[in-house]
């Protein structure tokens, strides 16, 4: 069992954090699927990576159909829980290839858990329909469909490639320089003209509560935000760091990390930025 468990952990953990959003829940998911494992005939274990990757899909679905009432009933957005990669510590586990980028992530919550499954089995893990059938007990066709319908309900359409965001850390430093400067004409030509901010602090903490739309409105927003970090109580220290696999922003008051940001760009452009300020999913990122 101690094998398996050193083997698979990993994957495991990378189906459920993707599947929930949270790295919680996903470390909750893969202990409970092993301590379960102890009761099954290992005749059943003669394929143990299909095993544990269907059981530990199962239980993601579960999980997200029982949240998504409490979701509705969350204080303001709700945005996943960001995730340390390698360097930091989840599970050991998530490695930039096997991750879909934060953005990515958050478009996952307009998909029906079953849709979700599918999508992050696919396009996150590359595993063959084949297979994702098995683990969901359905037809290939029906993935296929499944597929089509999760990617329509995103915004991708069937011709372009799910991919990772590059790591673009001088673009961030330079976004970061303009907002210290306060030059909010330059701030704005770095913004696109359908730039979405999305905070997420679940009222523990002073957040936007609805999404910041338009240019002018959202650099007037980074803008006010940098102008106050310096007088909170402990100032803020603003860094980078590597979390779910890309380049993200860190804010700190002393050795407390208060905020997380993680950009997405198209076209050189800033087309979103999700700012996580809720306590409890920050716990995980030192």
């Amino acid at each position: 069992m101690e094998e398996l468990y050193v083997q698979y952990k990993g994957l495991m953990f990378k189906i459920a954090y993707q599947m929930t959003g949270s790295v919680a829940d996903a470390e909750d998911i893969v202990q409970d699927v092993f301590i379960k494992l102890y009761d099954v005939d290992p005749d059943r274990l003669a394929k143990p990576k299909a095993y544990l990757c269907k059981m530990v899909t199962r239980r993601s679905i579960d999980l997200l159909k029982s949240a998504r009432k409490r979701r509705e009933q969350y204080f303001g957005p709700w945005l996943p829980e960001p995730a340390p990669t390698p360097e930091m510590d989840a599970m050991e586990a998530v490695v930039r290839n096997d991750l879909l980028s934060y953005a990515m992530m958050v478009l996952l919550e307009h998909l029906s858990p079953a849709e979700r499954a599918v999508f992050v089995l696919r396009e996150a893990l590359g595993f063959e329909y084949p297979l994702i059938a098995e683990l969901l007990d359905k037809n290939e066709v029906s993935c296929r469909k499944m597929m089509s319908r999760a990617r329509g309900k995103m915004g991708i359409s069937e011709n372009i490639p799910v991919s990772n965001e590059s790591n673009n850390e001088e673009w961030v430093r330079l976004f970061l320089t303009e907002l210290e400067k306060g030059n909010i004409n330059k701030v704005m030509e770095l913004l696109s003209e359908d730039v979405l901010i999305v905070s997420d602090s679940g009222g523990r903490a002073i957040a936007a509560m609805r999404p910041i739309q338009t240019r002018e409105l959202a650099a007037r927003f980074l803008l006010g935000a940098y102008r106050k970090a310096p007088k909170l109580i402990g100032g803020l220290d603003i860094g980078l760091a590597n979390i779910n696999g890309q380049i993200g922003i860190v804010a700190r008051s002393g050795s407390k990390v208060v905020a997380v940001a993680f950009m997405h760009f198209e076209r050189g452009k800033l087309r979103n930025l999700y700012i996580q300020r809720n306590s409890d999913k920050l716990k995980h990122i030192l």
